[in-house]
């Protein structure tokens, strides 16, 4: 039986399992979308001291059920807050090594873990242009990076076109060479699997399969050579009481659709 006979969406099993990728106590610094959700399930489940920030300068949100907010910028992210800044000021926290998470989505990530949200194709005649950094080069420069996004060969390419938010770069000592050191790709939450990255190599390797997802299909979804060992685990399935809150967060699927 495949995870798309189960009864969720791929969307809420992404946010399912990257909820899980967060610990109690630690500050997260939250995209829109699927970080934004699973970070606060993570809270209303089994991590209630996550203290999330938004780049609007929200410290300690708590969302409101059925009121998800459309960018992290929005009016509805400072409700019940613990308290309000400025962009430079949030940022500032990054650099001061308050944030312990940094928690994205992205358009195309590659082997090394660089992230891509600023156009397809050259940088002289794009194909597609996207949205841009925002704070995310602040983010994956300085923390320790979680990526939630769909496995698919166009997404999980062998080299981004733009490094908009660096990983390990070219792999190997190279990121730390250019002056990082600080944080790393931790993780990549896919609707396939759980990936990681190899300590000496900088390149991803598949941790974790989604119950019913074989090494075959992650492969065939992904457009570089994965490490893979004969031995890898597979994640449990999302329970009743995980999807309960998450739909209770999200009643009208504006993220898990």
């Amino acid at each position: 039986m495949t995870i798309e006979t189960k009864d969720f969406t791929a969307s809420e099993l992404l946010c399912v399992m990257s909820a899980r990728a967060l610990e109690d106590g630690q500050v997260v610094f939250a995209g829109v979308g699927i970080p934004l959700l699973a970070a606060t399930l993570a809270q209303r489940l089994h991590a209630p001291g996550v203290t999330i920030l938004f780049e609007g300068g929200t410290i300690g949100p708590h969302v409101v059920p059925g009121q998800l907010p459309p960018t992290t910028n929005e009016q509805r992210c400072t409700r019940k807050a613990n308290m309000l800044v400025s962009i430079t000021e949030v940022l500032l926290l990054l650099q001061r090594g308050y944030v312990d998470v940094g928690f994205m989505g992205g358009a195309q990530i590659d082997q090394y873990g660089n992230l891509n949200s600023s156009f397809i194709g050259s940088a002289d005649d794009p194909s597609v242009r996207l949205p841009g950094t925002g704070g995310g080069n602040d983010i994956s420069s300085l923390t320790r990076m979680i990526v939630a996004m769909p496995q698919e060969k166009r997404r999980f390419v062998e080299n981004v076109d733009f490094i908009t938010s660096p990983g390990y770069i070219r792999g190997g000592t190279s990121r730390r060479d250019s002056g990082l050191i600080a944080g790393g790709m931790y993780r990549v939450v896919t609707d396939l699997a759980i990936l990681g990255f190899d300590e000496e190599t900088g390149r991803m390797r598949v941790e974790a399969l989604h119950p019913g997802v074989t090494p075959e299909k992650v492969q065939e979804n992904t457009g570089f050579e994965l490490i893979m060992d004969s031995s890898v685990g597979t994640t449990e399935l999302p329970t009743e009481e995980e999807l309960a809150a998450l739909r209770h967060l999200d009643p009208d699927k504006i993220y898990t659709a």
